[in-house]
C-alpha cells in the first residue's frame, strides 16, 4: 500500500505543475493575438448577430486547438521529463513554439489570421486550430532523451 501512496504522490506533484503551466499558456495565447479571444466567444454567446456567433465559433476553434495542441506537448513532456523541472522546462517550450507557429501562419498565409478570425472566418479559426494541434503532435514526438 505505501508503495502505491508513492505512485499516487508522484502524479499528484505532475498534476500540481502541468495544470498551472496549461493556464499561464492559455493566459500567453490570449495576450499574444491582437483579439480577444473570450470577448468574442462572450459576445457570439450573448447575440443572435450571425457576424458576432461567426466569430465566437472562429476564436473558439483556434484559441482550442491550441490548448490542445499544448496539452499534447505536455503529456509528452510528463512522459518523457525526468523531474518537475524538466517538465516546466518543456511546458515553456511548447508555448513558446505554439505561440511562434501561429505567427508564422501568420506570416505565410495570403490573409491576415488576426483579422479573418475576429471578421468571423470560422474556416481560418478551423486552420489555425488544426495547424496548432499538428504542430503540438510534432513538438510531442521531438521531446526525447
Amino acid at each position: 500500500m505505501l508503495g502505491q501512496l508513492v505512485y499516487v504522490l508522484n502524479f499528484l506533484a505532475y498534476l500540481a505543475v502541468t495544470i498551472p503551466i496549461l493556464a499561464v499558456g492559455i493566459f500567453v495565447f490570449t495576450i499574444t493575438t491582437p483579439y480577444k479571444e473570450f470577448d468574442l466567444i462572450k459576445q457570439g454567446a450573448q447575440t443572435d448577430d450571425p457576424k458576432k456567433m461567426a466569430a465566437a465559433k472562429a476564436a473558439s476553434h483556434d484559441l482550442g486547438g491550441k490548448i490542445i495542441g499544448l496539452a499534447i506537448v505536455l503529456a509528452s513532456a510528463v512522459y518523457h521529463s525526468v523531474n518537475l523541472w524538466d517538465l516546466v522546462i518543456w511546458g515553456i517550450v511548447g508555448m513558446v513554439f505554439q505561440v511562434i507557429v501561429f505567427y508564422l501562419f501568420e506570416w505565410v498565409t495570403p490573409f491576415k489570421v488576426v483579422s479573418e478570425i475576429p471578421n468571423g472566418n470560422v474556416s481560418v479559426g478551423i486552420f489555425a486550430s488544426r495547424l496548432s494541434i499538428a504542430a503540438g503532435l510534432l513538438m510531442a514526438a521531438l521531446i526525447s532523451y
